[in-house]
């Protein structure tokens, strides 16, 4: 009989700072900083996109049900939003409403807070990265409803907060690890 070894890395640092960073981008143009452009899409499709589907896919090599249902779930979450920004721009589709969008985002929440439920066995700063990112999709699925750019301009400065929080739970799993100590506190349960 034979036992398996788990010899993977701990694929969640860069599941965590992809989301984070491609988050931190993506909002910084929702808070008004900068317009809409390739370098938002790129890191969309390749870090925020690719690379969590990457990462979610070594989770389930590590039997973690939940990493593998985030990652690569979030990992498709960007590259569909960026498929649906660009999709009308190449003249496939028509753009979708701002109703239909709101919709879009309204169930990506949904799914976060349902997701969020799992953290509570996990660390205090995950929860916090789905508490912030239920949130962030509760601010853009409201202004997108109502047509709000208050709202959505808020929920930039939120988004920001929620990438942040990514990527420092990100880099503390990193730094923790090399270090064989806690560099940076993640609240372990």
């Amino acid at each position: 009989m034979s036992t398996k070894t788990d010899n993977l890395a701990n694929p969640a640092p860069l599941g965590l700072c992809a989301f984070g960073m491609t988050t931190v981008l993506l909002n910084i143009h929702n808070a008004g900083f900068f317009e809409m452009n390739s370098m938002i899409l790129a890191m969309g499709i390749f870090y925020g996109g690719l690379a969590q589907v990457i990462a979610g896919i070594i989770e389930a090599g590590k039997n973690n049900t939940f990493g593998l249902t985030a990652f690569t779930s979030y990992g498709f979450f960007w590259l569909s939003l960026v498929a649906l920004i660009v999709m009308p721009k190449l003249g496939w589709v028509d753009k979708p409403s701002e109703g239909a969008m709101a919709t879009y985002l309204a169930i990506w929440g949904l799914f976060t807070f349902l997701l969020f439920f799992g953290t509570l066995r996990l660390n205090r700063a995950l929860q916090f990265v789905f508490a912030s990112l239920t949130i962030l999709f509760a601010l853009l699925a409201y202004g997108d409803a109502t047509g709000n750019a208050a709202v959505k301009t808020f929920a930039g400065y939120e988004g920001i907060i929620c990438g942040a929080s990514a990527i420092y739970t990100g880099i503390a799993n990193v730094l923790n690890e090399v270090y064989g100590k806690t560099v940076l506190p993640i609240g372990a349960l």
